[in-house]
This record gives structure tokens, sequence and C-alpha cells, in this order.
């Protein structure tokens, strides 16, 4: 300690030297390794409170992406519902049959794209003269078919007006027999009713009537889907879409549910021949 007198100051009394300390002990390295823990915890801290701080400005919403992430984890059937809910549209539509009698048809659409484009089935929408969407938040609009591929009975729609929120589907990832697998749709008009089951087969064709050519290279699934689910998205426990719903299979023509499911692989309802990317690329 140094001493100020009135006359200056005195010089400063000698400090003891301390003893030389081992610095290669246990004990001192374990004191080192606390003090730099922390360190580094009061600088995350301080990092995480000046970006978390009131006084910073909100930062303006994010537009609406085409090509979302998918979950690094499965996903239970409660959580894949709920995040591809608002991705998925219910499609009413009238027409004529061939003795001018009026028709009404309920299906299913999945929004694949940040411009609204909605993919569905090409039966659902085939001849309608007029097309209604239902979002999940429960916006109407009309729309028409865009484009129309028979050979996958794939179709995709243009709406004339978008819900205030628009969540594109996340597109792609492959299937394997035994994978868990989420189907959403409008069932027998139960409007946005979910099943879930597992993929039970892999490149199965389907034989349609009426002279058209078979449908080959489908994912079979078991689960439930019923009339109304035609061109609603088959979701894997990644909450991504890998597939469009066609098709059922009943031996006796019922046209109910009894076990199988077929759908169009994502990469095959995009235009291409192989599997999806996950991805929302524009179609």
């Amino acid at each position: 300690m140094t001493v100020l007198r009135p006359d200056g100051p005195a010089a400063p009394e000698p400090v003891p030297e301390e003893p030389k300390r081992r610095w290669n002990t246990p004990e001192l390295r374990r004191k080192v390794l606390i003090g730099a823990i922390v360190a580094w915890a009061v600088t995350i801290t301080a990092l995480v409170a000046v970006r978390g701080g009131d006084d910073d400005p909100a930062p303006a919403a994010a537009r609406p992406s085409a090509s979302p992430s998918p979950s690094e984890a499965p996903l239970t059937v409660a959580e894949i519902y709920q995040a591809l809910t608002p991705s998925v549209v219910l499609i009413q539509t009238t027409g004529h049959d061939a003795q001018n009698r009026l028709e009404a048809g309920t299906g299913t659409g999945v929004i694949a794209n940040a411009d609204g484009t909605i993919l569905t089935a090409l039966h659902v929408v085939d001849g309608a003269e007029s097309i209604r969407l239902t979002y999940a938040d429960g916006t109407k609009a009309t729309a028409k078919a865009a484009e129309e591929d028979p050979a996958r009975d794939i179709a995709t729609l243009t709406p004339d007006k978008l819900p205030e929120t628009l969540v594109p589907a996340v597109l792609g990832g492959g299937s394997g027999v035994g994978d868990d697998v989420v189907a959403i749709g409008n069932p027998l008009g139960l409007t946005f009713s979910t099943s879930s089951g597992v993929v039970s087969g892999l490149e199965r064709v389907l034989n349609r009537d009426r002279g058209e050519a078979d449908i080959e290279g489908l994912i079979q699934f078991d689960a439930a889907v019923n009339p109304g689910n035609s061109g609603g998205p088959l979701i894997n426990d990644r909450g991504q879409v890998v597939g469009i719903v066609i098709a059922l299979a009943n031996p006796s023509g019922a046209g109910t549910f009894i076990g199988i499911g077929f759908a169009v692989p994502i990469g095959a309802a995009l235009g291409g021949t192989g599997e999806g990317d996950g991805q929302s690329p524009p179609l």
C-alpha cells in the first residue's frame, strides 16, 4: 500500500513474494476450466439478452416460402395434422352428366406453391362447370383447372382468391414399406379429417375402366380414405407430402375403404419420374 505524506509520496512498501505455483495440478486445472465455463455462460446470456430486448424493433413478418424445411425429427399424428391442415383445401364441384343431370362432387387439394397453386386428383375436377374452394381458415374462393395430367390422374388449380395466411405444404421425401403416413382430406363430406397408417406396398398398378391406361408406380397405404379424400396429401412423419391420394381398392365396387388406398408419388405428380426433394417447386 502507498501512503501519501505532506512532503511527497513515500516509497511503496515491499510486497512479500508469493510462492511459485504449480500450474499442472488437477485442482488448478479444474478451477481454470470452471472459470472458462462461467465466462462463456455470461457471454451467451448477454448475447441472448441483447437480441431479445423489448427495445428492438419488431421484425417484419416473413412471407410464405415456396420451399419450407421438413422437420428434422419424427412428428406425431397430431403435430402433422396441426402443421399440414392449413395447406389442405376442400374442393366442391358441380356439373352435368351425359343425361344433362346436375352432379355435385367433393374432393381435396393441397396448396403446393407460394403462388397458391393447388395440387389435386384430376377426376375430382374433370368435367366440372364450377370449382369452389374452402380453405382451412374458412376463406372461400373459386378456381379454374390450370394443368391436367390424365396419365397420372393429377391436376393443378389456380384459385381466384387466397387466404390471408397462405401456407404451402412441404413436398418431397421418399417412401418405404412400413413407413408411417398420415392422410388429411374430406371423406364423405367430413371436412378436414385425418387418418394414419403405414406404407403397405410400392410400385403398385391401378387398373382403370373406360379404356384408360393403367397408372403404375403407386404408393399403397392403409391409412383410411374414402370418397372425398381424392386429391388430398399423403404425408410422412417428417411433415412432407409424399403422395397425392387418387384411389382405394374395394373388390365389391362399393367405393368404401377396406384397408388399401393408393397415391401417386409426389415426384410423379409434379411431372417427374422420381421422388420429390423436400421442396415446393414451381408447378
